[in-house]
């Protein structure tokens, strides 16, 4: 047996099993190009897995577009009511277990899930913002019209007053009878207003908007990939626990079996009764073992619906076998640079940066001078009661034009206090940078030594799944032969359960080592984020 090998290599490796493709011109940290593994079915003598060479590449999936790509069945769809609550027990009873593929799971929790949706909407929010921002650049043009009717309480005192002097000074030259005409006014004004920007808190704001739009677009695209993460890290336990149900139901088998051999060699006289009972104690344990595997499926199964939010009237099953899922083209140093321009967590910290600067800019604007030009046109119409030919009427119109200029010379130091915290936000965004590099570094490397050393783990595991069962074979003619005893066939049997699960737990580590480096990489191709910081 040997165990595949990474990195250069001239020959093709092989083991029991097992055939891998591996890359001559890939560098030491390269892991062989493995491929999809043919459907699970057994082979000549076992129901081991057949590995061989990808052509293509599956990764990255496509961008998700709010749309479900894989048409899963209608009936998995979650009810369109979402306050909708059972009032009695046949309303959550479990109606119909559906079979469904990985794919079809990560299009129903990108549709469905609540957080994707809140994270969509945040886009749409801040673009509404950035609009508004933007609206700062056009001038403002507003009218105001006015249409009043006056009769003051002052003119009613002024007339007043002029007839108590012309009575005083009985005077024929002044009248006596001295009325408050009211008056009726039409005002209206055309206003032209335009900030010149000298003072920068206008491009600043649209700055911020701009800078906050990046960062809800980051976070959708960081949702997503979380989303696929977790979406196939629990189809995967679902996958580990079916596996360990058909594993304990072979356990149970084989248990079964050893103890109806027990119980004939005691009927015919060549057995034991301490043979029997060891027998019927490992069958008990195997018993156990595959109703707390039930249980663990169960779970894993009701645990991926509320994962998927679709309705709770459904159970879900792996329609997917249990094999690698695919491959990985890129070496160590190639991943890690990838996950370095791709890691919308990393652009998230270099966008806060940039938004920290444009608060420091709008924040001194404060202190800055501004200057505004205005222009106005007015029309006004005037008629009054009085039938004098020498009172102001009828119509009339002015125009105004200038520029307004303001600047706050002491705030008591507000303006630069804000601009401090923004600068401080600015250092604590770059720091942050730094520590999430760090943590993307060590995820990709602890993902990729794992994806390494899970597929060694499956050809190692393989072939001594293939040692098991003839260990266990043997051990049975052994016994029934009368040279080997009842603990010899005892121990195989756990042999060939133990090698089965390391079977199983090297694929499934492997497949979740692999979608863990894609989580690592993320951001799929055609993204546009920064080479460099």
């Amino acid at each position: 047996h040997n165990p595949p090998t990474f990195g250069n290599t001239s020959t093709q490796k092989k083991s029991a099993q097992i055939t891998t493709g591996l890359n001559q011109t890939s560098n030491s940290n390269t892991v062989p190009n493995l491929a999809t593994v043919e459907n699970q079915k057994p082979s000549s003598t076992n129901g081991s897995f057949i590995i061989v060479q990808q052509t293509t590449e599956s990764f990255p999936p496509p961008v998700p577009n709010g749309t479900l790509q894989t048409n899963p069945p209608p009936q998995i769809q979650p009810k369109p009511n979402p306050l909708n609550l059972p009032i009695t027990p046949d309303e959550v009873q479990i109606e119909e277990t559906i079979p469904i593929t990985l794919d079809q799971a990560i299009d129903l929790a990108r549709r469905n899930n609540s957080e994707i949706e809140i994270a969509q909407l945040e886009v749409e929010r801040s673009r509404a913002s950035m609009r508004e921002a933007q609206a700062a650049l056009w001038p403002s043009l507003t009218f105001d019209s006015s249409l009043q009717r006056t009769e003051s309480a002052s003119g009613d005192l002024q007339a007043n007053a002029q007839e108590r002097l012309a009575e005083n000074q009985a005077s024929e030259l002044l009248d006596t009878d001295v009325e408050n005409f009211p008056t009726t006014t039409f005002i209206n004004e055309f206003r032209f207003d335009y900030d010149l920007g000298v003072g920068k808190a206008r491009s600043a704001r649209i700055g911020i908007a701009r800078e906050q739009m990046h960062l809800r677009e980051l976070e959708l695209e960081r949702v997503s990939e979380q989303l696929r993460f977790d979406v196939s890290d629990e189809y995967y336990d679902l996958q580990e626990a079916d596996g360990r149900v058909r594993i304990g139901e072979a356990a149970v088998a084989n248990a079964t079996k050893s103890l109806e051999d027990a119980e004939a060699l005691e009927r015919a006289g060549v057995g034991t009764r301490f043979d029997v009972l060891q027998a019927q104690v490992t069958l008990s344990n195997e018993q156990q073992n595959l109703t707390n595997a039930l249980r663990d499926q169960r779970t894993a199964q009701r645990r991926l619906v509320e994962r998927l939010n679709i309705s709770q009237l459904i159970n879900l099953t792996a329609a997917d076998p249990i094999e690698p899922a695919g491959s990985w083209p890129l070496s160590l140093d190639e991943t890690i640079v990838s996950a370095f321009q791709n890691r919308a967590e990393l652009e998230q910290q270099l966008v806060q940066r940039d938004l920290s600067d444009e608060q420091r800019k709008l924040a001194l604007s404060a202190v800055r001078p501004s200057l505004n030009f205005f222009a106005t046109y007015n029309i006004l119409a005037s008629t009054t009661d009085d039938l004098s030919p020498f009172v102001a009427r009828g119509w009339a119109d002015g125009t105004t034009v200038g520029f307004s200029f303001r600047w706050n010379f002491f705030d008591g130091g507000a303006a630069r206090a804000a601009a401090r915290q923004s600068i401080i936000d600015r250092d604590i965004a770059e720091n942050r940078f730094e520590q999430v590099r760090n943590q993307i570094r060590r995820e990709v490397e602890q993902a990729f030594f794992g994806l390494e050393a899970s597929f060694e783990n499956i050809s190692t595991a393989e072939l001594g799944v293939e040692q098991a069962r003839e260990a266990l074979r043997l051990a049975r003619l052994r016994f029934q032969a009368g040279v080997g005893t009842q603990l010899e066939v005892i121990d195989a049997e756990t042999d060939l359960t133990r090698a089965e699960n390391n079977l199983l737990t090297a694929i499934i580590d492997y497949n979740r080592s692999l979608s863990e480096l894609q989580r690592a990489v993320s951001n799929l191709p055609g993204g546009d984020l920064s080479d460099t910081p």
